[in-house]
């Protein structure tokens, strides 16, 4: 491991884990039990190879993933379908909705995944990802099994720039805002990664906040909680992924923006009802500042169920 950054320590590995490494981190589980959840809408074409190569090299295989889960969150294609034929357990959002009540957002798709997942260790993935190897779940749950102070672990990787780069809304919005009022977590190289792994005990202590900004309010949450050194990073190589336009990143950034200034105590616009974002055309975008209560303040933490 290195010094930490701002608070956030860097977790030191290889680009490629030996037979050894991960028979190590399987031993080090130690009858806890690891849970992979992958929120998805419309990702018929990129989750059927994702939840095989989960299946099979990390549960199968290792033994270190005992429960896949995929969120369909109201998709229109085959994301479901194709993701039971490859080995996963799917659950749909309209159930948790019936019984919690309706939401929507990235965050929404989280907080669900949290609630129906059982693993001591909880890891997301993004469903569109394209360069996924099994490793990366092996190096994210490492450090969570192996220390206790570790909450939270966050990937950063290079995302190359001839496929559309990457991590816009990172270094012109989340960034310039940490530096400014969270600088414990400046550290972080990808705070909005959507590939990260947390530890059951203190995700269900936490609010999520529905929309876009739900990363950046886990982390603060975190940080002010137990401390920028509960939250980790690691190294896992190139990550390729469908690239938004800037006309739907302006609302992701917006969203995200929000629920630093919140966390920060900035208030917003004087008598403004909700949040929006204005576009130069003279439409508003409202945007999803809503938050679901964590789930031990509602009495669903594993603990008490």
């Amino acid at each position: 491991m290195t010094e930490p950054i701002g608070g956030v320590r860097t977790f030191a590995t290889t680009e490629r884990l030996d037979d050894d490494v991960v028979n190590a981190v399987v031993a080090a589980k130690a009858g806890r039990t690891v849970s992979v959840c992958i929120p998805c809408r419309d990702e018929a074409a990129t989750i059927g190879p994702l939840v095989s190569v989960i299946r099979r090299e990390l549960m199968l295989d290792i033994g270190l993933v005992d429960e896949l889960i995929v969120l369909d969150d109201r998709s229109t294609d085959d994301t479901a379908r194709v993701a039971v034929h490859s080995g996963a357990q799917v659950v749909s959002i309209d159930d948790a909705h019936q019984e919690h009540g309706e939401g929507h957002g990235k965050g929404n798709a989280l907080w669900v995944t949290l609630l129906v997942s059982h693993g001591d260790i909880v890891v997301w993935c993004d469903g569109d990802v394209t360069s996924f190897e099994p490793d990366w779940v092996t190096k994210l749950v490492a450090p969570l099994l192996n220390d206790s102070s570790v909450m939270m672990m966050k990937a950063l990787y290079h995302r190359p720039t001839n496929y559309g780069g990457g991590g816009r809304t990172t270094e012109l919005v989340a960034r310039p805002l940490m530096s400014r009022y969270f600088p414990g977590l400046t550290g972080l190289a990808q705070p909005l990664s959507g590939e990260y792994a947390g530890r059951r005990t203190a995700l269900e202590r936490l609010s999520f906040v529905q929309g876009w900004g739900v990363e950046m309010g886990l982390l603060i949450d975190i940080e002010r909680e137990w401390g920028a050194t509960a939250i980790g990073q690691v190294d896992l190589g190139s990550r390729l992924h469908r690239h938004r336009s800037l006309h739907s990143l302006s609302v992701q950034a917006a969203e995200v923006m929000a629920t630093i200034l919140d966390r920060a105590g900035v208030p917003p616009v004087e008598g403004e009802v909700e949040q929006v974002l204005q576009r130069a055309d003279g439409s508003a975008v409202p945007l999803n500042c809503a938050t679901r209560r964590s789930l031990a303040s509602l009495g669903l933490a594993r603990e008490d169920m």
